[in-house]
């Protein structure tokens, strides 16, 4: 059965530019933190296994692909602390698709890929967009897995939530400029498909970009539950899945017109 509560983490860190293996240490290392903050899910930025910064991918090295030993340290760190950790990565498909991509390694041993559905600017030279919603099972709550511009598209959250979402996941990158569009995006999502939102925020800068932190959750209401600064730092929040259903059995009792929001699509 689900669990009742679901403490969620997200991670806002600045990552070593370019050196997979020294993010995948240091993300192992967030892990015990985590799980000893009750959290079964830790959820990364986009891109925090190598940082953003486009160039990098010249290298091949910057590149993670499927059963990469890179990510053993991740693994086990998983698997010890039972916590599913979430982390970004520029992604080599099997058939040299190249992905922006958020991997999320389970307790079991088990890595889920999702690839960026909605590539932002000079992201489409790189890369081609993933083809799905991937979901992930955390104590029984689906959490939907995006990448920064797909929270930018309330059609993508509306898929994942006709589909059973219960968390939006989103790993970004928010710049100083875009303060603002990190807490309307995740709160506009959360509310109008009556699901929690969190969002992992790079930290720090890079190349053209300075971030505005701001990691979190949000409420299905809309509400904001935390809110980091602009320090890296591990943030944690807990869920509660009978607010989530009153606010949904609420709607249905109003009639309230997507079919997203139906009993028959949640239940």
């Amino acid at each position: 059965m689900p669990s009742e509560t679901l403490i969620v983490a997200v991670a806002q860190i600045s990552p070593m530019p370019g050196d997979v293996r020294a993010n995948a240490r240091s993300a192992a290392a967030l892990m015990a933190g985590a799980a000893e903050a009750g959290a079964k899910l830790l959820l990364f930025p986009e891109l925090s296994l190598v940082g953003y910064d486009l160039e990098l991918f010249a290298d091949a090295s910057a590149w993670v692909t499927e059963d990469d030993p890179r990510l053993d340290v991740i693994r086990q760190a998983s698997a010890e602390c039972g916590v599913a950790a979430v982390v970004g990565a520029a992604y080599r498909r099997p058939d040299n698709t190249a992905w922006i991509a958020s991997l999320a390694i389970r307790p079991d041993g088990e890595i889920q890929v999702y690839g960026k559905q909605n590539l932002h600017g000079v992201e489409r030279d790189l890369f081609q967009p993933g083809n799905k919603i991937q979901f992930l099972d955390v104590d029984g709550w689906q959490v939907a897995l995006a990448i920064c511009y797909d929270a930018a598209v309330p059609a993508h959250a509306e898929q994942a939530a006709c589909q059973g979402a219960e968390i939006y996941a989103v790993s970004a990158l928010y710049t100083q400029e875009q303060a603002r569009r990190i807490d309307v995006h995740a709160a506009a999502r959360a509310m109008d498909n009556r699901m929690y939102s969190v969002v992992a925020n790079l930290a720090g800068r890079g190349p053209g970009w300075e971030s505005c932190g701001g990691s979190g959750t949000w409420h299905p209401d809309g509400t904001r539950l935390s809110q980091a600064g602009t320090d890296s730092g591990v943030f944690t929040t807990a869920l509660s899945r009978s607010e989530l259903q009153a606010l949904r059995d609420k709607d249905t009792l109003a009639g309230y017109p997507r079919p997203a929001l139906s009993a028959q699509t949640w239940t």
